[in-house]
């Protein structure tokens, strides 16, 4: 086993322990899934966390994506990353779920390639929760609206919300997402498929899971820094 690959065990123990623990203590022991974020991460790598026991996988980079997938082995894929209109057709009938859906043409765009393939497309509304201008998403104020407004297409099905806290924010920020997220689906969970709240990363996935969070997004925590190649 090299380095890397015992460095990779005992953080996914560590991580699995954490959420865990997060889960019995804050949300009676709501099930929380483990996406590991693969950005520039070496293939053999993911497949050695897909042996763990990691079982979903996020994507952030199509064309990072299409050169490292036929290489893993069997696992769930979700794209997680921004997404232009024009990469749509690249992954529709690759992954899963598109979670980075902040816009309603992108929502459209998703509908219209999805129709295509014959298929409907799971995705979450991003919600940008701190009003960030560096980041995307729908602002809370416009959460429910855009919401009505996707569920009128037909091959696109809203499962939830996915945020990206600023960093460094108190939890009045994850608990906020967290109401945000319990009143939509109130409003919108018409056939009980309104389920996911994507909330926390590598260095808030404790909090996040604390305040509500069922799929957390762990990229450095599990496979280590990353490397950027030119």
């Amino acid at each position: 086993m090299t380095e890397n690959e015992k460095y990779l065990v005992e953080n996914y123990k560590t991580i699995c322990y954490n959420v865990n623990e997060a889960s019995a203590k804050y949300a009676d022991g709501r099930k929380v899934r483990i996406m590991g974020v693969t950005k520039t991460v070496d293939p053999q790598l993911v497949n050695r966390s897909i042996d763990l026991g990691v079982d979903l996988l996020g994507e952030n980079r199509v064309q990072e994506y299409l050169s490292k997938k036929d290489i893993y082995k069997p696992c769930e894929v979700q794209f997680i990353g921004n997404l232009q209109t024009n990469k749509i057709k690249y992954i529709i009938d690759s992954v899963s779920m598109i979670q980075s859906v902040g816009t309603l043409p992108l929502a459209q765009a998703i509908d219209k390639q999805a129709g295509k393939h014959g298929k409907v497309m799971d995705i979450l509304v991003q919600i940008n929760i701190g009003s960030e201008l560096t980041k995307g998403g729908f602002e809370k104020e416009q959460t429910d609206e855009a919401i009505y407004a996707i569920e009128q297409l037909k091959n696109v099905r809203v499962r939830g919300l996915m945020t990206i806290p600023p960093p460094g924010c108190g939890e009045d920020v994850f608990d906020s997402m967290h109401r945000l997220y319990l009143d939509m689906k109130e409003n919108h969970d018409h056939s009980g498929c309104f389920d996911t709240l994507s909330m926390g990363m590598s260095g808030d996935y404790v909090t996040a899971v604390k305040h509500g969070s069922t799929l957390v997004r762990v990229g450095t925590a599990l496979y280590g820094a990353r490397i950027y190649k030119k």
